[in-house]
């Protein structure tokens, strides 16, 4: 009896050791708290997240444009005008573009004086164009010097602009940007600029507008010439060239308002 006692108790199943089992509960419950605290951290981590993304799309589908108007702009279409005022993708936050363009204004345009930006809304922007006064363009050298209502050579481009006259018969030797043209009279300015009104008011498409030696004025539309004479009368003189200006489609020759005085007049036709 002795013998198999001893040999159970050397070769049979250990006893646990006092507080073996303390010990392995201790670390699952530090292990389960740990994975708890994982858990929790990663939750915390998606909660923030999630959190953010909210104010990311409430903040982008609140202030991210959407209607932008443009005013004042002939020269340039309206893309090119958004081209130059949205420069990156940042631009199409209204928060943003307010800051960028506050107290500020564009102005290194050719043929415009500024651009002013206002946000008028959280996605409304509006674009203000002011151009600069043009009179006309001459042809020099190659390119078109666009003066303004006093002769001053403002803008040089190889591009023609619609709306605005070509002016031939003007004398000068040299042309400086941002000086006048040096012609002999400079009275004929304000001539170039009555008509260059009076164009658009009656909307004529003209051509090229002759001045004389003597400054009698002759305007070329296709294969029409228009004889204005001086510069009397010219308001009603284009009165009536707007009148006669549906007669002169597919025509070629000279039409004679030189003489002209009022509606009892008589104007004559002459063709080559």
């Amino acid at each position: 009896m002795m013998t198999e006692s001893f040999a159970a108790g050397r070769f049979g199943r250990r006893r646990p050791r006092p507080g073996a089992g303390i010990k392995e509960n201790r670390g699952v419950r530090r292990r389960g708290e740990l994975i708890r605290h994982r858990a929790l951290k990663l939750l915390t981590i998606m909660v923030i997240l999630l959190i953010l993304l909210g104010v990311v799309w409430w903040f982008l589908s609140t202030y991210t444009i959407h209607t932008v108007t443009v005013e004042g702009s002939t020269h340039y279409t309206n893309e090119e005008i958004e081209e130059m005022v949205f420069q990156n993708p940042l631009d199409n936050i209204s928060l943003i573009l307010s800051w960028k363009y506050q107290n500020k204004t564009i102005t290194d345009v050719p043929f415009v004086e500024s651009i002013e930006v206002t946000v008028v809304g959280n996605d409304s922007v509006r674009i203000r164009v002011y151009e600069k006064s043009l009179a006309g363009y001459i042809e020099y050298l190659g390119q078109y010097m666009y003066f303004d209502k006093d002769g001053t050579v403002v803008e040089v481009s190889s591009q023609t602009t619609a709306g605005i006259p070509l002016v031939t018969g003007l004398k000068f030797d040299s042309v400086v940007l941002n000086e006048p043209l040096p012609v002999e009279n400079s009275e004929v300015f304000q001539y170039v600029l009555e008509l260059t009104n009076l164009i658009n008011k009656y909307e004529l498409t003209v051509d090229k507008i002759y001045f004389s030696p003597d400054l009698d004025i002759t305007l070329y539309i296709g294969d029409v010439l228009v004889s204005l004479g001086d510069s009397s009368l010219l308001t009603e003189k284009m009165m009536k060239l707007r009148d006669t200006y549906p007669e002169l489609e597919g025509l070629s020759g000279t039409l004679h308002l030189e003489n002209y005085t009022g509606s009892s007049s008589v104007i004559t036709f002459n063709t080559n």
